[in-house]
């Protein structure tokens, strides 16, 4: 009787504790508030230090057209609540990203990047990256729309600072493997093709110094809406990105071969995820959000 007694009044404490343990992981930042906070303040050092071809109201117009696009489907969806997060980490990488001398065009890209959020789904997940989705689109589509993978230069105390900042958020998103599996075979691939043209490994190394790769693989490749569900998923199909990003480059001798792997690839994820399933990722819930509801984004 002791015992059972000594054991009793213990459970409910127990319980409170796991409780609290549900309510602090349930308060955690939400990975999405650093990638923003990330990428706005590169988009305010592009434009104010590096002298981007990026104008301050071409900005605003594609923030805004993200954010209205959002706000629009969400309402005719009927499903879940307004959320500006993910528009703004969509708007914000169009800022860096897209070169257009159309304002038009700029605000198409950003309406077009979120709607496929909610249109290109596969069992209720994202096919595509919205960015990388809106770039490729846009440039199969008009003539007036590109990308400068050279823009952010090859400083490599930019791009350690790049990577740092974006380390903080793959962690916090529990993406952090895709993004270094990336990098390692992407790098390997480039030293192994200087090393069997007896080229020197600054020519490699060179092409690693870039404030664009690192922008992304930490930004867009991991995001953990559109990359496999399992581990050993990510790190093959990080692998294949890296594999087709070569390929792109340096036997067809395009330009962009990032973007153009990735889009590719992603058309993969869902077979990926059946032959190697693993658990679906979910934004943290907000405060205002639902018990049990479910991000759709």
């Amino acid at each position: 009787m002791n015992r059972l007694a000594s054991v009793e009044p213990a459970a409910p404490f127990a319980a409170a504790r796991a409780g609290l343990h549900l309510a602090l992981a349930a308060r955690r930042w939400d990975p999405r508030l650093y990638q923003i906070a990330t990428l706005a303040g590169l988009l305010g050092y592009g434009i104010w230090w590096l002298d981007l071809e990026v104008l301050p109201e071409t900005a605003v117009a594609i923030i805004a057209s993200a954010l209205a696009t959002q706000l629009a489907c969400s309402r005719l969806a009927g499903r879940g609540r307004f959320d500006p997060r993910s528009a703004l980490i969509s708007g914000l990488s169009l800022c860096l990203l897209l070169r257009t001398g159309s304002l038009g065009l700029a605000m198409l890209a950003a309406a077009v990047a979120i709607a496929s959020k909610f249109t290109l789904r596969v069992r209720g997940k994202h096919v595509f990256n919205p960015t990388n989705f809106a770039l490729v689109a846009m440039m199969l589509a008009v003539q007036d729309v590109w990308v400068s993978p050279g823009q952010w230069g090859s400083g490599i105390i930019f791009a350690f600072l790049l990577a740092s900042a974006g380390g903080l958020v793959v962690n916090r998103a529990a993406r952090a493997d895709v993004t270094l599996a990336f990098l390692a075979c992407y790098s390997c691939l480039l030293v192994g093709r200087s090393l069997w043209l007896g080229e020197p490994l600054a020519i490699p190394m060179h092409r690693l110094e870039n404030g664009a790769l690192v922008l992304f693989s930490f930004f867009m490749i991991s995001d953990p809406r559109t990359t496999p569900d399992s581990r050993l998923g990510r790190i093959l199909f990080a692998a294949l990105v890296a594999l087709g990003a070569y390929t792109v480059q340096f036997w067809l001798f395009r330009t962009n071969g990032l973007l153009w792997s990735l889009s590719v690839c992603s058309l993969g994820v869902p077979l990926i995820d059946r032959l190697l399933p693993g658990p679906r990722y979910q934004w943290p819930p907000t405060e205002t959000s639902r018990p049990g509801e479910r991000s759709l984004v």
